[in-house]
């Protein structure tokens, strides 16, 4: 299949790499990744080089980088950061507004209101600042009214039923290619809502992820790791001792994958070296896209 001196022929090389002759000839009609080689005959033939490009090429794919994106980094252009949001950003006195008519609603168990005012904030001004600014800090001071008064329980929860009503109303990305993000919570962990938060964050991105929810035990996360292989693991935790129980070394060693870790928990928590601290919502979105290639 190989001619000596010619280079190597399409169906070999396509055996070699593990994907179909198809998909080679989609590759060089639309990127130009072609043979640049000739036999005496006039067929196309693969040189040393082409075969290295395709290599990587298949690499990046497998990574979950898109075929266009992976094209250009193995041609030597940078792969295409997501587009700018047109959205404008939230400003501090809208947010003050927006804070001000959200806790009122949330006084009144007005779930309903609550709904209609996250998920017009959502759309104007997209998740990250809606949460950054209005969603997060208004738990916050709820959580924190409900601990110094022993009283309003019913008011945070109403509260973040109806933020996650919202957030889970962000339309899901198609899936394609490699998982890029797989979220879940720390042994024993119960708050979700920050995870459901980075998964509407990554869908308005176009990048796919999977929550795995709530008190998630350490097998378990290294078993669904395993299955799914995503480009980043995404650990919330808030508290330290559950911080603790999750299997960072596991995972660092074991899969090719980023992880990150999330939540106040991790503060006083020492993590390998290769481990993301994410200080933020917007910080965990341009992990998740750095990590398949998008930039952030």
């Amino acid at each position: 299949m190989v001619e000596q001196g010619s280079g190597m022929t399409p169906g070999a090389l396509a055996g070699m790499l593990g994907i179909s002759p198809t998909t080679l000839r989609t590759w060089h009609r639309r990127y130009d990744l072609g043979p640049s080689a000739r036999t005496s005959g006039h067929h196309r033939r693969y040189t040393p080089e082409d075969v290295e490009r395709l290599r990587r090429m298949v690499a990046l794919t497998a990574r979950g980088l898109a075929p266009a994106a992976a094209a250009r980094v193995v041609l030597g252009e940078p792969a295409p950061a997501p587009a700018a949001d047109p959205r404008p950003a939230l400003g501090e006195a809208e947010a003050r507004t927006a804070r001000r008519g959200f806790l009122s609603a949330a006084n009144r168990l007005d779930e309903p209101l609550m709904r209609d005012l996250a998920a017009k904030l959502v759309a104007e001004h997209g998740v990250v600042d809606a949460w950054q600014h209005v969603f997060m800090p208004i738990l916050v001071e709820l959580g924190g009214r409900a601990v110094a008064l022993g009283r309003g329980v019913e008011v945070e929860h109403v509260t973040s039923a109806a933020i996650l009503h919202v957030l889970r109303g962000v339309p899901l990305p198609a899936e394609e290619g490699r998982l890029a993000a797989l979220l879940a919570c720390a042994p024993d962990e119960q708050h979700t809502l920050p995870l459901e938060a980075l998964g509407a964050a990554l869908s308005e991105c176009d990048s796919t992820w999977r929550n795995l929810g709530a008190r998630l035990p350490a097998g378990a996360l290294l078993a669904a790791v395993d299955k799914l292989r995503p480009a980043t693991v995404v650990v919330w935790a808030h508290r330290a001792d559950l911080a603790r129980g999750v299997p960072l070394d596991g995972l660092v060693t074991r899969f090719d994958a980023v992880v990150a870790v999330a939540g106040a928990g991790w503060e006083e928590v020492d993590v390998p070296p290769a481990v993301e601290r994410l200080t933020s919502l917007r910080h965990g979105v341009r992990i998740v896209l750095g990590a398949t290639g998008r930039g952030g």
